[in-house]
């Protein structure tokens, strides 16, 4: 469900450094000894960076479906190609199968898609940026 709301540039920027911080652990570990968990801290940063957007712009979207929804949003709205968002919602898939069921990633998977998921990430990164004229905002923004 899409609520509008009062944008919260506090909130979306306390995302954005959690994000940054999840992707700094991630760099301490070797992702392909741990694909399952690289690809959840790989989504969890995703998702945080899809609602930092979306509550920058006064947008919050929950309940049933909320992951899904959010990823269409985002997409629709900030032109993300449809290669782009499919692959994010399979992200989101795996996630929840990992979570949910069990599900066990490859490191082949980490190793194939890894450039395509900081890709991503950057451009994300870059859409955060876009939405503040803050400079802290722009101090946040990380390649990696």
């Amino acid at each position: 469900m899409i609520i509008e709301i009062t944008p919260d540039k506090q909130k979306a920027e306390a995302l954005i450094k959690m994000a940054n911080v999840t992707l700094k652990r991630l760099k301490t570990i070797n992702e392909e000894n741990y694909p399952s968990n690289t690809l959840v801290d790989y989504y969890d940063t995703i998702h945080k960076l899809l609602e930092a957007i979306t509550l920058q712009t006064g947008i919050k979207i929950r309940g049933e479906g909320g992951h899904q929804e959010l990823i269409d949003y985002v997409a629709k709205k900030h032109k993300l190609n449809e290669q782009t968002r499919q692959f994010l919602q399979q992200l989101r898939d795996y996630r929840n199968r990992i979570s949910y069921e069990g599900f066990m990633i490859t490191k082949n998977f980490i190793h194939t898609n890894k450039q395509s998921i900081k890709y991503i990430i950057n451009k994300l990164f870059e859409e955060t940026n876009k939405q503040t004229k803050s400079s802290r905002n722009q101090m946040n923004q990380k390649k990696f």
